[in-house]
């Protein structure tokens, strides 16, 4: 297992996504399950959102870190219509209800909305001295939006980053590193698991006795300061997701994958869902 410092925590590479979960009461214990032996397997950063099934995810997240909260980096983001002033705080108090503790470990601005960020950030300070979060961090920034943010209390920026979505690699992510900026990859798999059927992963992974995903995996965390957080609700899935963090990939792999998807030579939009 690759660890990775993040928010003064030596946290795994590759945590565990949220994203749908909550939405269908009929798939709460597979989910509470999937989650929990995620922590069993080392996958001890869980990330969540207010958002997922409105407030859904937390509460299967909840339910999962019941009696284990010790063994959980906890992460969760706030709504951009709640980062005002008082909304923060409302906000925070119903994710804490929701995931039955005290404290979140990192609470995000989950993108950027109409509240000035001066305003999100005050919020955010007066949570941490009041305990309910230990640091703050930003989701879906863009490299304008850090440099506007310009506060090295920002402990990570959690964007969209796969092979074929590599957009960061222009200026954010070289950015993020020369600052010392962990950045949090979600859908490293890309949406619906798109990315799993390409031939060139699909060679590399016969290779290394692997699968497309675990590839995609290695691939994202492949450099210090990346932290993975893929969706499984699958056992066999979450199993996989464990093993990737010691998948080390040749650089025959690299460039198959270069070759395949290549970086970004032009500054490009920040890519988001």
């Amino acid at each position: 297992m690759r660890y990775v410092n993040l928010a003064g925590s030596r946290v795994p590479a590759i945590g565990q996504g949220t994203w749908y979960m909550g939405e269908d009461p009929g798939h709460r214990a597979a989910e509470v399950a999937a989650l929990q032996q995620g922590i069993d397997l080392g996958l001890g950063l869980i990330d969540t959102a207010e958002m997922y099934a409105e407030g859904g995810a937390e509460q299967v997240v909840g339910q999962a870190i019941a009696g284990r909260r010790d063994q959980v980096f906890l992460v969760s983001k706030v709504y951009p219509h709640n980062a005002s002033r008082r909304g923060v705080p409302a906000a925070c108090e119903r994710s804490l209800q929701r995931l039955g503790t005290d404290c979140i470990d990192l609470y995000l601005l989950h993108w950027r909305g109409q509240y000035p960020l001066d305003e999100t950030v005050e919020a955010f300070e007066r949570l941490i001295e009041q305990g309910k979060i230990r640091r703050w961090g930003v989701s879906n920034f863009d490299l304008d939006d850090l440099r506007e943010l310009d506060n090295r209390a920002c402990a990570t920026n959690q964007v969209l980053y796969n092979p074929a979505e590599r957009g960061i690699e222009f200026d954010l992510l070289p950015w993020s590193r020369e600052q010392g900026l962990p950045t949090m990859a979600y859908c490293p798999l890309a949406q619906a698991g798109r990315l799993l059927g390409h031939p060139v992963l699909t060679q590399i992974a016969e290779r290394h006795g692997a699968t497309p995903a675990q590839v995609s995996l290695a691939w994202v965390t492949r450099n210090d300061g990346v932290i993975a957080i893929p969706k499984a609700v699958d056992p066999q899935h979450v199993r996989l997701n464990a093993a990737a963090a010691d998948l080390v990939l040749a650089e025959e792999d690299l460039q198959a994958i270069e070759q395949a998807f290549p970086a970004p030579t032009r500054k490009q939009r920040l890519a988001m869902v």
